[in-house]
């Protein structure tokens, strides 16, 4: 089988040395059937005669413009045809120069399209038989002229056989390399996409906890000689804040590396069932935060309910690091018909900053230094300040459950983070595809 495929290979890549093994074996074939005689005494039998002179002048040339069937094969077809028309008028007794014809049909059929072929077909069939059958010194009925039409119309449908045949194979050959590319980037989108998420996730578990140990452990050093109760307080905060991150991280981490299928968390999903709870840990680090809610008990689906959470995790932790002294948050959570609407503000002194995060804390820490959406000029209109990538985290959150969030300074000083979050997911997608 190695053997074959080898050949195979080998003669694609030299078509012209195939061509000239078929046009050898055509003229042998021709010689050959100059020595039968259809008219036999008993049939068709062999005699001892050999082709006339003007019979080989024609067989050579038939069988050597083979060589080129594939290269011109409408000319090819042309030359064999006329040299064909030629034995059929003259030739007597005759000898078979229309089976390079025959073969010249059969490779137009394979060339071309289907319309040329029928009518080149048609058009060998008529000239070669209606020239055999008025002109030849043969009477109109004889096996031979009715054997020339069969063949002549076998060799035009064979040829377009075979060539459906190849446009076929070609085609699934085709479909399935698209298939083979479109997987491909299917699977290099997936994983791009996985990547965001596991940085958006990570960011939101280190962001939020290691600014309240910052901040809590800034109070500790500053309380520790004059009021240490107030610092072993602070340290116990710490503790909490390090320990929850650790734990948020290992689960992280953990789920990253099951080789499998992930199992499920043993804990749910963080979700606004835990926004007191969160609220409670700014309040420990000093950052004044009111809740006001008016869901009614909305029950949210799980993806809707941790962007929710996330959001104002991220944004109440902007508002902790870039907001300055004295700041305060307001969380509000409000159904709306089929949406769910969180607003986070705060009037801090840092102007631009806070829950959007416009300028940097002193460890270049998580805030987002720029226009909301691009991250290019800060909110106070000073260009250049980089910085990370919470509110890109959270646009891409709201974005990805076909919500929006606008973000920017308030009137008067501070800065406001607004997301709005359809209950249903899919009814909001036609939604906002629909003209």
């Amino acid at each position: 089988m190695d053997n074959l495929s080898q050949i195979r290979c080998w003669l694609a890549r030299h078509p012209l040395t195939l061509d000239a093994g078929l046009a050898v074996g055509v003229f042998v074939c021709m010689i050959a059937g100059s020595f039968v005689d259809p008219h036999g005494a008993h049939g068709v039998s062999w005699v001892l005669r050999g082709p006339s002179t003007l019979s080989l002048a024609l067989m050579l040339p038939a069988a050597a413009a083979l060589v080129l069937r594939r290269l011109a094969p409408l000319p090819v077809l042309g030359v064999t045809t006329a040299l064909a028309l030629v034995e059929l008028i003259t030739g007597d007794p005759r000898a078979p120069v229309s089976m390079a014809a025959v073969i010249a049909l059969f490779t137009v059929a394979v060339a071309t399209d289907r319309p040329t072929t029928w009518r080149v077909g048609v058009l060998t069939m008529t000239v070669l038989t209606g020239t055999a059958m008025l002109s030849g010194p043969l009477p109109w009925y004889t096996q031979e002229n009715l054997g020339l039409f069969a063949w002549t119309g076998m060799a035009a449908a064979a040829g377009d056989a075979v060539r459906s045949h190849r446009g076929f194979v070609h085609a699934i050959q085709e479909r399935a390399e698209r298939a083979e590319r479109t997987r491909e980037e299917e699977a290099r989108r997936r994983v791009a996409e996985e990547r965001l998420r596991i940085a958006r996730d990570l960011h939101d578990v280190v962001a939020h906890h290691i600014a309240l140990v910052n901040v809590q452990a800034g109070v500790a050093a500053h309380v520790m000689d004059r009021r240490p109760d107030q610092a072993k307080e602070a340290l116990s905060h710490v503790r909490e804040a390090s320990r929850s991150a650790l734990n948020e991280l290992r689960a992280t981490v953990g789920l990253l590396r099951q080789s499998g299928d992930p199992e499920a968390p043993t804990e749910p999903a963080p979700g606004l069932a835990r926004l007191d709870e969160l609220a409670d840990t700014f309040r420990h680090a000093g950052l004044p935060v009111e809740v006001a809610r008016a869901d009614h008990g909305t029950i949210l689906p799980a993806a809707v309910d941790l962007a929710a959470y996330r959001v104002i995790q991220e944004a109440l932790t902007n508002v902790q690091k870039h907001a300055g002294e004295g700041a305060k948050a307001e969380v509000s959570v409000v159904r709306v018909d089929g949406h769910v609407e969180i607003t986070v503000l705060d009037g801090g002194a840092g102007g631009a900053g806070g829950a959007g995060g416009a300028h940097g804390s002193e460890d270049g820490g998580d805030g987002d230094r720029g226009r909301p959406g691009d991250g290019g000029e800060s909110e106070d209109g000073h260009p250049g300040d980089r910085g990370g990538h919470g509110l890109l985290g959270m646009r891409e959150r709201v974005t990805a459950l076909a919500g929006s969030l606008t973000a920017g300074p308030r009137y008067g000083g501070g800065f406001r983070v607004h997301a709005i979050l359809p209950l249903d997911r899919r009814a909001a997608a036609t939604t906002k595809d629909s003209p």
